[in-house]
Formats: C-alpha cells, structure tokens, sequence
C-alpha cells in the first residue's frame, strides 16, 4: 500500500488573521435585552465601526503654530446593508422606529466581537431591473461601540 505524502494540514483552514482576515462568515445579531441575541440573515456590508476623537483647540496668543488636544469620540450612524429575504426584513419592521434601544453585535470570522447599543430605522432600496432588492438598517449609536478581541488569541 503507497501512502501519500500529501497531508492535509487543517490549521491553514481556521480563521487566521496573521495573513489578513477575509471576512466572509461575519455576522450581525440584535437583541432588546442584550442576552439573547437573533442574527440577522442576509448582511451585505457592515461600515466602519469605530470612533473618531472630535478636535479641542488649545492654541493661546503665545503660540505660533495651532494646538489640539483630542476631545470626546464622535460616534456616526452606522449603515448596515441587507439582502431583502422577506423574513429577515419584516422580522425588523414593528422595531423599526420605535425608539428603543436595542443590543447590537458583529461578529468577525476571527471571533472578534463590536458591541453598540442604539436605536434603529430601516428603508429598501432602489429597485431595477435584473438587481437584487435591498435594505438598509441604520443604527444611532447611543453607546459603543466596544471591541472584544478574540478569545483564541489569534
């Protein structure tokens, strides 16, 4: 009996970044408590997500050159692109609006975790012909987000 020499090694398959992360497999869920959380199916993208630190001037009449100290982290609304699947998009409609203040998570391939709170609206998006439907879900981040790295440490 001949035995390959070809092994297949299982570990370059796992979800390794020290190459770059592709980020197929991401997912983002919702929750009104924030411990049972639904994902939501068919997400197309998911925008930066993050916080930029507003800019504060410091400069004083002694100074020839302008000053800054880095001030509160403005949050942006966070626009999230959907496939409409009928289920995924009427699941969200009765929230839509409400004002609540709902638990949000995505979920890199790495398992790296962005947590945000905030309320939400949702819209379709153009229609034409030969194009998938669409719809957006955008989030006011009232809190976050948080980051959480991956528990494998990878």
């Amino acid at each position: 009996m001949l035995k390959s020499k070809n092994l297949i090694d299982l570990q370059r398959f796992a979800a390794d970044a020290s190459a770059g992360l592709v980020a197929t497999g991401t997912k983002l869920e919702m929750s009104a408590d924030g411990t049972a959380f639904t994902e939501i199916a068919g997400i197309k993208t998911i925008p930066d997500i993050g916080a930029d630190p507003e800019t504060v001037d410091v400069t004083d009449l002694a100074d020839t050159k302008k000053k800054s100290v880095a001030g509160i982290e403005n949050t942006q609304n966070l626009a999230l692109a959907c496939v409409y699947k009928g289920k995924n998009f009427t699941d969200l409609i009765a929230k839509s609006g409400d004002g609540k203040q709902y638990h949000w998570k995505v979920t890199y391939p790495d398992g790296m975790t962005a947590t945000f709170q905030g309320s939400f609206t949702i819209k379709v998006g153009n229609v034409a012909v030969n194009g998938a439907m669409d719809f957006t879900i955008t989030v006011v981040v009232s809190d976050g987000p948080d980051f959480t790295a991956p528990s494998s440490g990878q």
